[in-house]
């Protein structure tokens, strides 16, 4: 079992920058590909970016490719989401998310979560 901790979330004008970081407790953080999702208020949880167990691939949505940048340091247990280039639409709850084995975008495929960040862009 893994334990997921988010931080680094806020308030930030649009255009602006922020970075997420996610701390993994508990069985080890390289057993388990990472994602990132997002909640915004009425919508339905979705995956924003993730990165296989070795940090080797990673995957994006097409609403933040170019402008996030996910990657992990399995020395330290820390999955990290650089965002730029914010938009008013990209403000939601950011979650941190951890399953074994292969990387997915489905919500319902991932077995751990952290508890959320809030992310609020204005215009």
């Amino acid at each position: 079992q893994v334990q997921l901790v988010e931080s680094g979330g806020g308030l930030v004008q649009a255009g602006g920058s922020l970075r997420l970081s996610c701390a993994a407790s508990g069985r080890t953080s390289s057993n388990y590909a990472m994602g990132w999702f997002r909640q915004a208020p009425g919508k339905e949880r979705e995956f924003v970016a993730g990165i296989t167990r070795s940090g080797g691939s990673t995957d994006y949505a097409d609403s933040v490719k170019g402008r996030f940048t996910i990657s992990r340091d399995n020395t330290k247990n820390t999955v990290t989401l650089q965002m730029n280039s914010l938009k008013p639409e990209d403000t939601a709850v950011y979650y941190c998310a951890a399953r074994t084995l292969l990387l997915r975008r489905r919500v319902d495929d991932y077995d751990y979560w952290g508890q959320g960040t809030q992310v609020t862009v204005s215009s």
